[in-house]
């Protein structure tokens, strides 16, 4: 006997470029394995998506639960644009709701929305370190490295579109520095005196995004503490838009940051699995 095919029902959305899968799994019955979240993000076989996003009822108190998981499959644990298609999709699908809190692996998480703008508040960063070197084919990189929510490391360079993303990316990604859990890899170039732009070699996707919140939080924060600023900043990510991170410095500690962006629709569908 064929095994029963399921149809799941699924929100499409981005932030900044960098775009979900949403799911409403707040009755609790809706299981998916590593392999069928892949082939939802899969480009070619699935939908396509960076991630895919899962509604949960709270488990401590907060007003939802936010699940996400790479394009892999593979479970992480925090996404900032996500975050905000995900308050987006709670307000729509459970509202309305203009201000909530959701859990997720790196704590609770606040949102507020301004139309099509979200605003997060975002868990305090740690491990911030302004200086890391990182040997890389017998040269020494120098980089920042912060957890935002996900652990990233930042790379100040001249010009973000004169660089080899792929190759160096990916060895910073995996690099023995900062396993076991991997780091996002992002370069940085300043703008303007409270201005960057970044690009983001993101793990889990294994390639480029367009977009990667936690990145852009990162990015603001290791920038900031370098120039000696204080907020806001603006990021301008690879897919044009400019996202703005506020924050409180006190020295080299950051605390109450907010990551504010767009977070859009576009469209409801259905899939077998």
């Amino acid at each position: 006997m064929l095994p029963t095919k399921r149809m799941l029902r699924f929100t499409k959305m981005n932030g900044a470029g960098n775009d979900f899968l949403l799911l409403d799994n707040r009755a609790g019955d809706l299981i998916l394995t590593k392999a069928q979240i892949a082939r939802l993000c899969d480009r070619h076989r699935g939908v396509g998506a960076d991630g895919v996003l899962i509604l949960e009822s709270a488990r401590d108190g907060a007003d939802f639960r936010m699940r996400y998981h790479n394009a892999d499959g593979g479970e992480a644990e925090m996404c900032g644009n996500g975050a905000r298609c995900f308050a987006r999709f709670a307000d729509r699908t459970a509202g309305p709701l203009k201000k909530m809190t959701f859990e997720t692996p790196a704590g609770v998480i606040g949102a507020e929305l301004h139309a099509d703008l979200v605003t997060l508040q975002m868990s305090d960063p740690q491990d911030l370190r302004l200086e890391v070197e990182v040997p890389i084919d017998g040269e020494v990189i120098h980089a920042g490295y912060v957890d935002s929510g996900v652990p990233h490391v930042v790379v100040p360079v001249a010009s973000i579109d004169e660089i080899d993303l792929d190759s160096l990316g990916a060895a910073l990604r995996h690099h023995t520095l900062f396993q076991p859990r991997g780091a996002n890899a992002n370069f940085l170039e300043r703008r303007g005196p409270r201005s960057i732009a970044i690009r983001t070699y993101e793990r889990g996707v294994e390639d480029e995004t367009l977009a990667c919140g936690t990145g852009v939080v990162a990015s603001a924060l290791l920038f900031a503490g370098r120039e000696d600023l204080a907020g806001p900043i603006d990021v301008r990510v690879r897919g044009g838009e400019v996202l703005q991170v506020g924050f409180v410095r006190e020295d080299e500690r950051f605390r109450n940051v907010t990551l504010t962006g767009p977070a859009d629709f576009v469209f409801d569908g259905v899939i077998e699995l």
